[in-house]
């Protein structure tokens, strides 16, 4: 089974233009965490709640005057729409991270995958490693 075959459809970019008090607002009314920042389907970043609380909350950024763009994270993992189930679970394990975008070949945005997405499909040893490997992250903070 590859990526495609699980993975959300239809990902929704806010502009890195954006407020990251509207980012805030939406995340929130959708009851999301994490938003794709970029423009048509070209992807330049992403934004997760916790990045909020601690580039901008934390530091007191204005939140009004402060874009997606000036906090987002831009050193940006993906995997691609035809890669194994299990082989983006690794991955996703191995670096720590609950969500991916999904790109084509032509590495054009396509999708998101997610760990509940991939929790469906594994292999429960599998499963078990990678969400322990994901829980050290966030237990060490």
């Amino acid at each position: 089974m590859n990526i495609k075959d699980i993975m959300s459809n239809n990902p929704v970019l806010v502009k890195p233009t954006t407020s990251v008090k509207d980012a805030a607002a939406y995340m929130a009314r959708e009851g999301i965490g994490f938003l794709l920042a970029g423009a048509d389907d070209e992807l330049i970043g992403t934004l997760t709640d916790r990045d909020i609380v601690l580039r901008a909350v934390a530091t007191g950024k204005d939140l009004e005057n402060t874009t997606v763009a000036d906090i987002l994270t831009d050193d940006m993992l993906y995997c691609s729409e035809e890669q194994g189930v299990e082989e983006v679970a690794r991955n996703m394990g191995e670096k720590q991270i609950r969500r991916l975008p999904v790109v084509n070949a032509q590495k054009r945005l396509v999708g998101v995958v997610s760990l509940g997405d991939l929790a469906k499909h594994l292999r429960p040893e599998t499963a078990g490693k990678v969400l322990r490997d994901i829980s050290m992250k966030y237990s060490a903070h």
